[in-house]
């Protein structure tokens, strides 16, 4: 597909990454984010016009912080389909399915209203233990906390997801359908532990709590209450097995299997193999 790809989240763990992709695809980038050339705000609408000037397709992130953004998405969405967009490609999650909460009413929308939209379910992204959430705890601690209990996770790298979306952005048909994208195996807190360890050099060690426990650190890191709580849930809810399973949706989009969690720990050992230094 030809014209501006319009990356919303263009910062973040994928929108940088399918950004990057795209360009070195010969793409015509534009990338939207709140401290980038193209200011952009999904809740503030006079920020959309010079985001959507001459975009034929977008990549849709919404906000980081969590809370209910559909209602200003899919007025985006509105706004850029009376410009000229024509393809919408959303990151949702593997836990949200159509018609839920969150990216969830998107995803609905999208399927009852644009001719040419794909949506992105994936599981867990492997960049949680090397560019957020569970970092710091592995380099100060030694340990990954989680309320997971013995459930298993397909975690799949980022830079997989971001290939995904170049491809549903730029592939010559309409997709009309969501995907669920998963690593190639799903693996327990505890193997993630002993993958990170031997990359890492040292003892890394998985540390079981409650869903209240887990949602009390998130919230002393700094996350909104209702978003710490949700990831409390989202914990119970992988020990009761509900990510415990894989899918193809990564080799049908791009023609190649997904990064294995080993390959990854092992390209990023260095970022865990010691604790920071003190001042």
């Amino acid at each position: 597909m030809s014209g501006v790809v319009l990356v919303t989240g263009g910062t973040g763990k994928t929108g940088r990454r399918v950004a990057e992709q795209l360009l070195a695809a010969g793409s015509e980038v534009r990338v939207a984010s709140r401290g980038g050339p193209h200011p952009f705000d999904w809740t503030d609408s006079d920020t959309w016009a010079a985001a959507l000037d001459g975009v034929s397709a977008a990549y849709l992130v919404g906000p980081p912080r969590g809370g209910d953004a559909s209602a200003a998405m899919i007025a985006f969405v509105q706004a850029a389909m009376a410009r000229g967009a024509r393809r919408f490609v959303l990151l949702s999650g593997s836990p949200m399915p159509e018609g839920g909460p969150g990216a969830g009413q998107t995803h609905r929308w999208l399927r009852e209203n644009a001719a040419d939209w794909a949506v992105l379910r994936p599981s867990w992204f492997m960049q949680n233990f090397s560019e957020a959430l569970h970092l710091e705890t592995i380099r100060d601690e030694g340990a990954i906390y989680s309320a997971a209990e013995d459930g298993r996770v397909p975690f799949i790298s980022a830079d997989d997801i971001a290939a995904c979306a170049v491809a549903a952005l730029t592939g010559p048909a309409a997709l009309n359908r969501d995907f669920i994208l998963t690593g190639p195996e799903p693996i327990s807190y505890d193997t993630a532990a002993r993958h990170i360890s031997d990359a890492a050099g040292r003892p890394i060690v998985h540390r079981r709590i409650s869903a209240e426990d887990l949602a009390a650190r998130h919230q002393a890191a700094g996350a909104p209450a209702p978003l710490a709580q949700m990831l409390g849930i989202m914990d119970v809810m992988i020990a009761g097995g509900a990510e415990d399973r894989t899918t193809e949706c990564v080799r049908d989009l791009t023609g190649r299997a997904p990064t294995g969690f080993d390959t990854f720990a092992q390209a990023n050992g260095a970022l865990w193999a010691a604790t920071p230094a003190k001042s």
